[in-house]
């Protein structure tokens, strides 16, 4: 149901832009941590926590260390490893990636990928497939029209022949698998923002399981998983950010456990003309930003990067498809639209029965 929003001051990380791969200075992603300021250490265990750079972004992890945990050291250099492998893999603001690789094959051509990055093209074949065609993983070409890509030359609003022109090279029906090898029948060229840091998250929460780590908070590029309890038995909050441009404020704050949380939205990463808004998210039916009312949304999944694609996917469609969709395939989603009065937020039946209400921040 709707309810009126209010907006509390809260401690976090900042949510959403393109979450790329993206060698920018640019502060990433959507959604942000809110955690006790005082610790209780039980039975000897306590919180560690380390982070850096990645992804143009950052990332951060704590976790109740305790006998037959890594040392922090150690556990460090496995995150980052794996970090390191995606990057390699799936950036696009890396000439030396597998991904811009691929993207530099004409039309008719075939490369080896590696696995992650195949399994990362079926999945989001089969988001499209499910969304009528509102997520796709080809838009490469039109965010480097709008402004938003690594091959951009300056945010501009193109003209109309411009976009029919570059969304002949987008769609994912020119893409092909083939045993170890991604085709394309045509000049298209991947994006895998959309759904690469879920996918990082994920990864990394299975090798902290295998290492014996049960109980973490963990942060990438701004999608988040938490697992466990703390030492005193609490557990892991984070805090959903509101839509607002000047300041951060916290709107709901999630205890989560063995739960993955994503946030789209419309209101880091945009320009303005003439008045009017652009956003980073394209519409593939289109080939332009969204121009709905549409906010931000939120989604909680057990699989990160299921949230991290169905936020997009959601984005993309809207207040009233988005939630309808959400709806019906009974995913756990938060929305935030706009209205002349401000904000309203709507719940998906899901999200309810994992969350109720939520806590006031």
């Amino acid at each position: 149901m709707y309810c009126s929003y209010t907006a509390v001051p809260a401690r976090w990380l900042r949510p959403n832009a393109p979450r790329s791969l993206r060698h920018s200075s640019q502060v990433c992603p959507a959604i942000c941590l809110l955690l006790a300021s005082i610790l209780l250490a039980g039975c000897g265990e306590k919180i560690e926590e380390f982070g850096g750079p990645t992804m143009g972004s950052h990332y951060s992890l704590k976790y109740v260390a305790g006998e037959g945990t890594p040392e922090p050291a150690a556990l460090k250099a496995e995150v980052e490893g794996l970090l390191a492998e995606v990057d390699q893999q799936m950036s696009t603001w890396r000439a030396d990636s597998d991904l811009s690789a691929f993207n530099r094959l004409p039309a008719g051509s075939c490369r080896a990928m590696p696995a992650p990055v195949l399994e990362l093209v079926r999945f989001g074949e089969r988001l499209s497939a499910d969304s009528g065609g509102a997520f796709d993983l080809t838009l490469e070409p039109l965010l480097d029209l709008w402004g938003f890509g690594p091959q951009s030359r300056g945010e501009r609003v193109p003209t109309a022949e411009e976009i029919a022109e570059v969304r002949q090279r987008t769609g994912h029906q020119h893409l092909r698998i083939d045993g170890e090898q991604l085709c394309k029948d045509a000049a298209v060229q991947l994006d895998l923002n959309s759904i690469a840091a879920g996918h990082t998250v994920d990864r990394i929460a299975a090798r902290l399981a295998e290492l014996g780590v049960q109980s973490y908070l963990l942060d990438v590029t701004g999608e988040l998983k938490a697992a466990g309890r703390k030492p005193d038995g609490s557990a892991w909050r984070v805090a959903i950010e509101a839509p607002r441009d000047d300041r951060q404020v916290a709107q709901k704050v999630l205890a989560l456990d063995g739960l993955g949380v994503s946030t789209s939205g419309d209101y880091r990463n945009y320009f303005e003309r003439d008045g009017k808004r652009y956003s980073h998210t394209l519409d593939p039916q289109t080939g332009a930003p969204i121009s709905h009312r549409l906010a931000a949304v939120t989604v909680v999944d057990a699989q990160t990067l299921r949230a991290d694609g169905l936020s997009t996917l959601l984005m993309v469609l809207g207040p009233e498809r988005g939630y309808a969709f959400a709806e019906q395939a009974q995913v756990a989603a938060f929305f935030v639209t706009r209205t002349d009065q401000g904000f309203a937020t709507r719940a998906t039946p899901a999200f309810e029965r994992h969350f109720g209400a939520g806590e006031t921040p």
